[in-house]
C-alpha cells in the first residue's frame, strides 16, 4: 500500500515498521542557493514546488535564467537495510544533477517530465544523508525546446518524493513511470483487448508472479490476469480481454483502476477504455460519436509564481475552461503534471500533449540543431511524455512539432523519426503537429492543426473565408483542424484607461476574435483551438508577458473574449455580458455598446430609456452609435438574466 507522510517524519526516524511500498513527500526542508553565490552560508528556506523566478511577469520582462542548487538532509532508519530507495522528481527545469552524500546518481535533461533515479547504494542507514540538487535553466543547444516564446522558469517546481519498496519491485527507473503501461489494441461495446507492460526490478536468476486485476469503476474486479516472469531487461507483457468493459468517452468518463501486483510490491494506476478516430469527413470520434473539438492552448505558469503551481491551481484553471465552454486542452510545449490529466480523466476532458519541438516567431531563434545531443534528447523525452502518459483517457494525441519552417532532408527525417517512435510507443492514439507553412511538413502526422493569422497582421479577417475555400478544393484529404489568437497589449490599472494605443490594442484583438468565431466553419475542421486560455510569461515580448489569453495572466480576470466563447460554447449555462466593463471612464461622448448573449435579443436601456440594439453574428450584439454624457447606468435583460455598468464620460490623463 502507499502511504503519504509528512517530512518531520522522515527527519526524526519515527517510523512504524514499512510496508512493501511506501511513499514519503520530500517537499519541505530544502535550502537554495545561486551557484554564483558560491557559499551556501545564505541560503534560503524553501518548500517545492519551487522556481527562482518567483515573479516572472515584472515591467521589463526580465527573468533568471542561471544555475542554482537545493540541499536538504534525510534521515535514513537503520530498519530499511534490505529495502531499496528511489528519488521521484516530477518536474526540474531544465537540467538536474543529482548528489547523495557528496555522490552523483544521476542526471536529466529535460524540464517537463517526471525521472527517478535509485539512491539504495549511496545512502548510510540510520544516519542523516546529504542531498543535492543542481539546476540550470541556461539555453542549451542539446536539449528541447531550443526555441521557444515561453519562459524556461528554473527550479524544482513539482514534488519531489522518496519511495521505498522491496527488493522485488514494480520498476519506478522506467523512463520516469509508475512501472505499469496499459496499451489498448481493440476497443469495442463487445470487448476490449489490449496488453499490460509492467517494468520489474529484482534477482534475474529467480521466476516472478505477476497479477494484474481489473477493477470496473463500481471498484468490482472484473478481470485477473497472471503470468510467470524473469527478469532479463525487458517488459513483462500480461494481455488481457475484458468482455462487455464500460467505456470511457467525454459523456461518460468511466474509469479502471488496473492494480499490478508482484511478490509483496504493489502498483495501481486509472485508466480508460475508448477508441479515438478522425474520420475523413473532419468528424473527430470518440467510441464512434463524434465530438466537436473546441480547445485552448494552456501554458505552465501563472502569475506570480511562475510555474511552481499547485493542484488546487490546475483544478481552478479547468474550471474556468470548463466555465467557458471549451471540453479540450493542448498542453503547449510539453506535459502539464499528473495531476492534470487525472482531473480531465476524471471530468471527461480531452488532451493534445505537445512535445517540446516548436519554433518562436524570432530570426535569432533555431528549433532543429542535426547533432546526435540533440536529437538524442529529443527522442529521449518523447519516450518520457508517451509513457509516462499513456494511461490518462484524456490524452487524445501526442504531439510532434510546432510551427517549424523548412524542408530540410535532415529535419524532415527526424520529424519521421519522431512520428514513427510516438506510434511504435502507443498505436492508439493519433499524431498531431502544429503549422502555418506549406509543404511536405504538413502529411507526416496523422492531424494537423493550421496556426491561423491572416487579418491580423496580413489580409483582412473576411479573406478567411478564401483561405477555407482554398482547404475545401485543395487540401480536403487532410486531417485539419484550426488554431488562432493573436497578443494585445492591454490596458494598464482597472476602470480608467491610461493607453489608447492599449485600448486600441484590445479592441482589435475582440475584433478578430468576434470575426474569427463568426467565419470558421466548424464542418471543415475536427477541432477549433483558441491560442490561448490564459496570458503567460515570456521575457520576449515587451513587458514580459505574451497577452494572447482569453485570461489574465492571474487566471482569475475573464477578458471580454471570455464571455464571446463562453456565450458560444457554453450550452449548459445562459450568457449576458455587456464588453469592456474595465473601461467604465471614457472621454468620447460617441460610443457603440456591444453585448454578448446566448439567450437571443437583449433589452438595453440607458438611464432607464430603452435603446435598439441589432443582432451582428451569431451571440454579437449592438447599438447605433449613441451620444452619452456624464454618468450612465447601462442595463441588458434577456428573461430574468441580467447585467449592468455604469459608464463615465468626462476627461481622463493621456498618457503618451
Amino acid at each position: 500500500m502507499k502511504r503519504f507522510l509528512i517530512l518531520a517524519m522522515v527527519l526524526v526516524g519515527t517510523f512504524a515498521s514499512v510496508s512493501a511500498r511506501e511513499i514519503y513527500s520530500l517537499n519541505s526542508g530544502w535550502k537554495f542557493f545561486y551557484k554564483e553565490e558560491n557559499s551556501s552560508d545564505n541560503a534560503r528556506e524553501v518548500t517545492l514546488p519551487h522556481t527562482w523566478n518567483l515573479d516572472a511577469f515584472v515591467g521589463d520582462g526580465s527573468y533568471n535564467q542561471t544555475a542554482a542548487n537545493y540541499q536538504r538532509t534525510l534521515f535514513v532508519p537503520s530498519e530499511w537495510k534490505g529495502k531499496r530507495l528511489f528519488l521521484r522528481f516530477n518536474g526540474v527545469q531544465s537540467v538536474a544533477d543529482v548528489f547523495v552524500n557528496g555522490r552523483h546518481v544521476g542526471d536529466h535533461y529535460g524540464g517537463y517530465t517526471a525521472f527517478t533515479f535509485e539512491i539504495t547504494d549511496n545512502v548510510s542507514y540510520g544516519y542523516n544523508n546529504a542531498l543535492l540538487v543542481a539546476v540550470s535553466n541556461t539555453y542549451r543547444n542539446d536539449v528541447l525546446p531550443t526555441s521557444t516564446e515561453e519562459n524556461i522558469y528554473g527550479g524544482i517546481y513539482r514534488d519531489v518524493e522518496l519511495i521505498v519498496t522491496d527488493k522485488t519491485a514494480i520498476s519506478p527507473l522506467y523512463y520516469g513511470t509508475d512501472g505499469v503501461m496499459v496499451h489498448q489494441t481493440d476497443v469495442s461495446k463487445e470487448r476490449v483487448s489490449g496488453r499490460v507492460d509492467v517494468a520489474l526490478l529484482g534477482r534475474k536468476d529467480a521466476i516472478h508472479n505477476v497479477t494484474v486485476d481489473f477493477l470496473a469503476p463500481d471498484g468490482y474486479v472484473s478481470l485477473t490476469k497472471s503470468v510467470k516472469a524473469k527478469i532479463d531487461g525487458n517488459l513483462v507483457a500480461v494481455p488481457f480481454t475484458i468482455e462487455n468493459a464500460e467505456l470511457w468517452s467525454p459523456m461518460n468518463p468511466r474509469l479502471y483502476t488496473v492494480r499490478v501486483t508482484v511478490g509483496n510490491d504493489e502498483v495501481e494506476v486509472k485508466t480508460g477504455f475508448r477508441r479515438l478516430e478522425v474520420t475523413p469527413e473532419k468528424k473527430f470520434t470518440v467510441n464512434g460519436r463524434r465530438v466537436r473539438v473546441r480547445g485552448v492552448v494552456l501554458g505552465h505558469d501563472r502569475v506570480p509564481k511562475g510555474n511552481a503551481v499547485s493542484s488546487a491551481e490546475l483544478n481552478s484553471d479547468l474550471a474556468l475552461v470548463r466555465e467557458m465552454g471549451a471540453n479540450a486542452v493542448r498542453s503547449v510545449t510539453g506535459p502539464h503534471s499528473q495531476h492534470l490529466y487525472s482531473e480531465m480523466d476524471r471530468l471527461g476532458m480531452l488532451a493534445w500533449v505537445d512535445f517540446p519541438f516548436t519554433r518562436a516567431p524570432f530570426l535569432s531563434d533555431i528549433p532543429y540543431y542535426s547533432t546526435p545531443r540533440f536529437e538524442m534528447n529529443g527522442l529521449q523525452q518523447l519516450h518520457e511524455i508517451v509513457l509516462q502518459n499513456i494511461n490518462h483517457p484524456s490524452v487524445a494525441m501526442w504531439g510532434v512539432f510546432s510551427m517549424l519552417r523548412g524542408n530540410s532532408k535532415q529535419q524532415m527525417d527526424y520529424i519521421r523519426k519522431l512520428n514513427s517512435t510516438a506510434k511504435k510507443l502507443d498505436s492508439s492514439r493519433p499524431t498531431v503537429a502544429m503549422s502555418n507553412q506549406d509543404g511536405d511538413i504538413n502529411f507526416i502526422t496523422d492531424l494537423i492543426v493550421w496556426q491561423q493569422a491572416v487579418g491580423w497582421e496580413n489580409g483582412e479577417i473576411t479573406d478567411l473565408d478564401l483561405w477555407q475555400g482554398a482547404l475545401r478544393s485543395s487540401w480536403n484529404h487532410l486531417r485539419q483542424a484550426v488554431c488562432y489568437g493573436e497578443s494585445s497589449n492591454p490596458a494598464n490599472g482597472v476602470g480608467v484607461v491610461k493607453c489608447n494605443n492599449s485600448v486600441a490594442a484590445s479592441a482589435r484583438q475582440q475584433r478578430f476574435h468576434e470575426g474569427y468565431s463568426r467565419l470558421v466553419d466548424e464542418e471543415l475542421f475536427w477541432g477549433v483551438w483558441l491560442n490561448s486560455m490564459f496570458d503567460y510569461g515570456s521575457a520576449r515580448y515587451i513587458r514580459g508577458v505574451r497577452n494572447s489569453g482569453v485570461v489574465a495572466g492571474d487566471h482569475k480576470s475573464r477578458k471580454n473574449l471570455f464571455y464571446l466563447y463562453k456565450s458560444q460554447w457554453n450550452g449548459r449555462k445562459p450568457t449576458l455580458h455587456i464588453t469592456d466593463k474595465d473601461r467604465a471612464i471614457r472621454s468620447d461622448e460617441k460610443q457603440v455598446l456591444t453585448i454578448y448573449s446566448s439567450m437571443g435579443l437583449p433589452v438595453m436601456t440607458i438611464n432607464g430609456d430603452t435603446v435598439a440594439c441589432h443582432n451582428v453574428a451569431r451571440t454579437i450584439y449592438r447599438t447605433d452609435t449613441l451620444t452619452l454624457k456624464g454618468e450612465n447606468a447601462v442595463k441588458v435583460t434577456v428573461g430574468d438574466k441580467v447585467d449592468e455598468m455604469t459608464l463615465t464620460i468626462g476627461n481622463y490623463l493621456r498618457v503618451k
